[in-house]
């Protein structure tokens, strides 16, 4: 897919270099280099989207349970295709149990974008500044994710993913969400600052994903900038169009995958019809070093089992 791109500012290197300016000589070595780094780079990233409407047939396919949010994006692509305006994708987040491809819908997406990406575990012990950064006044402070996705970036409009948002733990003292407030926000998003940098930069054309399982626990302010997408585990015929996807995904990334057939067999894909995604690319490496010791060059459905098996093993060794 044929790109195009324009350049916008993120943040003005004028008061960057004003801020460098002021710091004292004894400041915080590593908020010097920060403020360095952003005068070298410069203050202009690429807002890109695709040229024309792309087919996302094939996309359907590989994520059958996500057609709702794929069709709203579609949407947003055909609104700005034609014109010199930015993609406008309303901040998103998709619903549903552990293993079911949230996290893979996101990096599927920024590559239809033409666009990177960035995953903010909010499940961390870091979940509490790592969207805002924290105070350049404290030991081992550092810039948040959004602020490093930006100005260490290429890009513009990311897509950056808030991973497990309904894990955050908030505090009397701090509130690891608090930075979605205006984040989420088009207008407020223009002039977000990083406690650690205190430089405002433009994060409005940022893509937002967050997933979550259980949505009970997540703000309702949160929710209210939020599309809601209940995402539902893919049906047997889904689960197979993943596990197809996924053996080619593995296939085609190492050197030693060439020897193997381009599909998986109908018996392989029975096999794997009734595990989940995650577990499915666990079955499927140990399956392709199965076949290797076995001295064959196609994965049997025997395959799966012993590298299921070896795991329980191992876990209950563990256990």
């Amino acid at each position: 897919m044929i790109a195009v791109a324009a350049y916008k500012s993120v943040y003005a290197v004028d008061e960057v270099e004003r801020k460098l300016k002021s710091l004292p000589a004894e400041s915080h070595e590593q908020l010097r280099h920060t403020y360095t780094r952003m005068i070298e780079a410069g203050g202009q990233r690429l807002a890109i989207k695709p040229a024309q409407l792309p087919d996302m047939d094939a996309l359907q396919q590989e994520l059958p349970n996500f057609g709702e949010p794929l069709e709203d994006i579609r949407r947003a692509v055909a609104l700005a295709v034609d014109s010199r305006d930015a993609i406008e994708v309303t901040p998103m987040l998709l619903l549903g149990e552990p293993g079911i491809g949230k996290t893979h819908f996101a990096r599927r997406v920024a590559a239809l974008l033409g666009t990177s990406w960035a995953l903010a575990p909010m499940n961390a012990l870091t979940a509490g500044w790592i969207l805002s950064g924290s105070s350049s006044q404290w030991k081992g402070s550092r810039p948040g994710k959004v602020f490093e996705t930006l100005v260490q970036g290429e890009f513009a409009n990311p897509v950056v993913v808030i991973d497990e948002i309904d894990k955050a733990a908030s505090s009397v003292q701090y509130d690891p969400l608090g930075a979605l407030y205006s984040l989420l926000e088009h207008d407020t998003a223009q002039h977000f600052t990083d406690e650690f940098a205190e430089v405002p930069i433009d994060c409005s054309a940022v893509v937002w994903v967050a997933t979550a399982n259980d949505a009970s626990t997540i703000p309702d302010p949160i929710l209210n900038r939020l599309n809601v997408y209940e995402i539902d585990p893919p049906d047997e015929a889904g689960r197979r169009a993943i596990a197809a996807r996924l053996y080619r995904d593995v296939r085609e990334s190492h050197d030693w995958g060439g020897v193997f057939p381009e599909a998986l067999s109908d018996s392989a894909l029975d096999a794997l019809a009734h595990v989940s995604p995650r577990e499915m690319r666990r079955l499927v490496n140990g399956a392709f070093g199965a076949a290797k010791v076995a001295g064959r060059q196609e994965l049997l459905p025997q395959d799966f089992a012993r590298a299921n098996a070896r795991r329980r093993a191992r876990i209950g060794f563990m256990q």
